[in-house]
């Protein structure tokens, strides 16, 4: 019998216990573990506790740290090692919250009073993107291995050749492959990996909403994307952003 897959762990914070509460019944009740927490500063403290935590919902107005600045403590804590998605709630949803928001990297956000179903498919999709980078991720380390087992072997061989022919073995390097990996445009780099993913999706004439599925987004956070982009680049249309893509020769 095939072993069922573990549930993804959910930090969720909120200064208001019973939307934590009403909030962890109804995700635990579709599939996902979840980890309550009351303040910005106990959610530090249980997300380095727990390295399992995959996913953080997090309310944006609370005492202490808001939801912003807990977000930037836990990249801090967690560097490079771990990854992680956090989701916003707000009850305001104003513009320039929200676009301080996705540029520290929010996957996602929800108006409150929150549409349960509405956040359940983008936590959904959230689970669904890290399960498919961990398996990408897992055949990349394998392809590597081998890759190193063919450089030490191509490597001994050399090594036997030049015993035999001194003289006339040549160390011979590409510098075009080199070249075309440290490329990389100047107006593209301002954007932020979500922000360039977005891009793509754009210059393949995606609209609003299949982009939007595509990411496991809003399609307000997908206008939000696309204005950020616009501004960042000086593309004043979505043509000229898919033509300035295209022109680069820049992918993901």
């Amino acid at each position: 019998m095939t072993p069922r897959p573990p549930k993804t762990r959910i930090l969720v914070v909120d200064d208001q216990p019973l939307i934590v509460e009403e909030m962890c019944e109804f995700l635990e009740s579709n599939g996902f573990a979840c980890i309550p927490s009351y303040s910005s500063r106990q959610a530090i403290d249980l997300f380095n506790e727990d390295p399992s935590i995959a996913l953080v919902v997090c309310d944006l107005l609370m005492p202490g740290f808001d939801g912003i600045e807990l977000i930037q403590k836990l990249k801090q804590y967690s560097k490079k090692h771990r990854v992680f998605d956090a989701v916003l709630l707000s009850a305001q949803g104003e513009k320039q919250d929200l676009v301080r928001a996705l540029r520290e990297g929010f996957s996602d956000y929800h108006q409150k009073p929150v549409n349960p179903d509405s956040l359940l498919q983008t936590l959904k999709k959230l689970e669904e993107k890290q399960t498919e980078s961990a398996t990408h991720n897992q055949s990349t380390d394998a392809l590597s291995r081998r890759l190193q087992g063919l450089i030490n072997s191509i490597s001994d061989i050399h090594s036997d050749i030049k015993k035999t022919h001194p003289t006339r073995v040549k160390n011979t390097k590409s510098s075009s492959n080199t070249e075309q990996a440290d490329y990389k445009n100047f107006l593209f780099s301002k954007l932020s990996p979500r922000q360039l993913q977005a891009a793509h999706l754009v210059s393949e004439g995606k609209t609003n909403y299949e982009i939007a599925c595509d990411m496991g987004i809003t399609p307000n956070t997908v206008k939000l994307y696309i204005s950020q982009i616009l501004n960042l680049t000086g593309a004043s249309n979505r043509t000229q952003l898919a033509l300035a893509l295209k022109s680069h020769g820049l992918s993901l």
